[in-house]
């Protein structure tokens, strides 16, 4: 890259879950605010590696489908064996992999390359090395913690890692890469919408906007989200909390709103499709229950939302630790099962203050800091290399 050009700046995602897609948009948004002189491009990975849609065209869906499908279904079991054979599979396909995406990065011509996915990163790393030398690959972790081997950390190839919890960055040095190339955020990437201030309890704007849905300003209300296409557990979770008002927030699973429209209550009951407005949704409620996802309990961290969890044999491996975030912090509760909500609720309720300051307290400011990580690291390799002294004999 010559001095005088823009910095072509790649952010890798797919759309399995939907926390890759929506970290690379929240960095892209915030690097336009901030004003970096960057060509921020975003590439999805399920594109360059099956340009033709081969796989969509003779299955009839996307390769994330299958993945997205389960989430929804709440049929988690089993999925850390099915990672060993994804794995399995990266690795026999790994030349194959390199090359397309090496024509890709050919084409191109990116001055550093960031990946939000996991699982793939020794590829993307490999074929950048080989079409473009010199040019920096950073990983931005989605994930509050890794799930060795190889799922985000890649050791042995020069992959500089960006990781939002200090666990996360003690398995990186655990694992053998190098202190300079393990980069510290403030947890995760969040859209920028969820950085702002959550309405105090009593105030007029927060009154309003519970009174606006039908909701009681002064009675504690519970925000249940299970990822963008939902869940079938929200239909247990609602019939076990009748007289609990609750949001629930179905995505694009149309048919599990009108399931959970059909169902009686006592409370109050909003039943919320797809909208992009989560965050205002998150701030007219008390508590959230859900997966502990690491996109979502962020969100409802960043929201003042103490949290009701689970983690079981049916928890995904990469998500289990966030369980412990959730307790090490005092940030909500963690059950074994959500049919034990009924008694989880009243024990939030009776320490919400002692919660709420916790929750308040816990910072998160990683969509504003990853740009600046980026930035130095784009400057360290687009610098030219010190002198070197001549030494007198």
């Amino acid at each position: 890259m010559s001095p005088d050009a823009t910095p072509r700046v790649d952010l890798v995602w797919f759309n399995a879950g939907g926390g890759h897609r929506a970290a690379a948009l929240a960095l892209e948004q915030v690097m336009r605010e901030q004003g970096r002189p960057w060509t921020v491009r975003r590439v999805n990975l399920t594109e360059v590696l099956d340009p033709t849609a081969l796989f969509r065209r003779t299955l009839g869906f996307e390769p994330e489908d299958l993945y997205n499908k389960r989430l929804a279904s709440g049929f988690t079991l089993g999925l850390a064996q099915e990672l060993k054979l994804l794995q399995a599979g990266i690795r026999l396909t790994h030349h194959t992999l390199v090359q397309r995406l090496a024509a890709h990065w050919r084409r191109t011509a990116p001055d550093l390359v960031v990946s939000l996915v996991p699982n793939f990163n020794r590829a993307l790393h490999d074929s950048l090395a080989l079409a473009r030398p010199g040019v920096p690959f950073v990983t931005v972790m989605t994930d509050m913690a890794d799930h060795p081997p190889a799922f985000w950390m890649e050791p042995m190839v020069a992959q500089h890692l960006v990781c939002g919890t200090e666990h996360a960055a003690q398995q990186a040095l655990a694992a053998g890469l190098p202190p300079r190339r393990v980069h510290r955020a403030n947890g995760m990437v969040l859209r920028p919408e969820f950085h702002a201030v959550p309405l105090g309890d009593r105030s007029s704007a927060r009154i309003a906007e519970r009174a606006m849905v039908g909701l009681d300003a002064h009675t504690p209300t519970g925000l249940v989200l299970f990822g963008g296409t939902g869940s079938h557990v929200m239909t247990r979770i609602a019939r076990a909390l009748p007289d609990t008002p609750l949001v629930l927030m179905c995505g694009r699973n149309e048919a599990l709103a009108a399931a959970l429209r059909a169902q009686p209550a006592r409370a109050p009951r909003v039943v919320v499709g797809f909208t992009a407005e989560v965050a205002r949704w998150m701030r007219r409620c008390d508590f959230f229950i859900g997966k502990p996802g690491p996109g979502s309990l962020s969100e409802a961290v960043s929201q003042g939302l103490p949290v009701i969890t689970t983690r079981n044999a049916w928890t995904m491996p990469q998500e289990r630790w966030n369980t412990e975030w959730v307790q090490q912090h005092g940030l909500g509760l963690v059950l074994r099962r959500f049919a034990d909500v009924n008694e989880a609720v009243p024990r939030l309720l009776a320490e919400l203050p002692a919660y709420r300051e916790r929750v308040r307290a816990h910072r998160n400011a990683a969509v504003f800091e990853v740009p600046q990580i980026l930035e130095r690291i784009l400057r360290e390799a687009t610098s030219p290399p010190a002198p070197v002294a001549a030494s007198c004999t």
